[in-house]
């Protein structure tokens, strides 16, 4: 089956309702890196439940998450070849650090690269509790590297955020572990390209690639440390572009920029000169 644009556009991907407790919480900030220096209280809120505990804003982008859907689902999708492209949220309420939601993932388009240069993917996911509120917004763009050509539009939906064309005002550097894809998959991303040897050098990879997820997790971090420490939920946004692929183990630089707007931020992360997420811009709240 190749790829069709309005099958994907009307494809129902299942509802997931979730709950949640500090352990899942803690869970996943392990797999974002969070406590990989067991002396640096800068990450204990996040794995230390009796320390002022508090939920890595970039949790939101687990929670409801319907999983592999382009694989277990009729989506048409040369999975094998399928890599994270961008990634979003919006918490319109703090994160609690227990909770129910109900996750609701739509795609909202589709693009076509055209043949040999893959399709884009726009997917949204929304948070709402018991009581339907929206609790946050999650956004993200697959990059189908093995599916263009199929005859759909062929302009994206945005263009990505420039940079400023000046040195950074913080660079902030936070280690990966040879384990870290193992540990983040076991928050609900079970792709086995990041985990299966064999599986990662089919889709050109010498080895399993850190999930994009698990990168914009760490990158969350050190938004937090730099711009929030004190005051973690109040990262209420963040947005970027995934560039090139980290591997487990790598250490992940984060470059941050001031910008005019109140509380508005840009970024991108590097690993040596090799830029992996890029085009970054977060928004942290003003107040208490």
């Amino acid at each position: 089956m190749t790829i069709d644009r309005d099958h994907l556009l009307a494809l129902d991907i299942p509802e997931v309702r979730q709950s949640w407790g500090p352990d899942q919480a803690i869970l996943y900030a392990l797999g974002c890196g969070a406590g990989l220096d067991p002396l640096d209280e800068a990450d204990l809120p996040f794995v230390y439940e009796e320390a002022a505990f508090s939920v890595l804003p970039s949790f939101g982008t687990v929670l409801g998450h319907p999983g592999f859907w382009a694989r277990d689902l009729d989506s048409g999708i040369d999975w094998v070849r399928v890599v994270h492209g961008e990634q979003g949220f919006r918490l319109h309420r703090p994160l609690p650090a227990s909770g129910e939601v109900r996750g609701k993932s739509r795609v909202v388009e589709v693009i076509d690269k055209g043949e040999g240069r893959g399709a884009l993917v726009y997917v949204e996911r929304r948070l709402t509790d018991p009581a339907g509120k929206l609790l946050a917004t999650a956004t993200q763009t697959l990059f189908c590297r093995g599916d263009g050509g199929f005859g759909g539009p062929s302009g994206p939906a945005a263009k990505p955020a420039p940079l400023p064309e000046r040195a950074p005002d913080e660079t902030v550097t936070l280690a990966t572990s040879p384990q870290s894809a193992l540990i983040y998959r076991l928050s609900g991303d079970r792709n086995p390209l990041h985990a299966d040897p064999a599986v990662a050098r089919k889709a050109g990879f010498e080895k399993p690639i850190l999930h994009g997820l698990a990168t914009f997790g760490i990158v969350c971090r050190a938004l937090v440390r730099s711009l929030c420490p004190e005051r973690p939920q109040a990262l209420s946004a963040m947005d970027g572009r995934f560039s090139k692929p980290v591997y487990p183990g790598e250490t992940i630089e984060t470059d941050i920029w001031r910008l005019d707007e109140v509380g508005a931020y840009a970024f991108r992360a590097r690993v040596g000169e090799r830029v992996v997420l890029d085009n970054g811009r977060a928004a942290v709240a003003t107040g208490d």
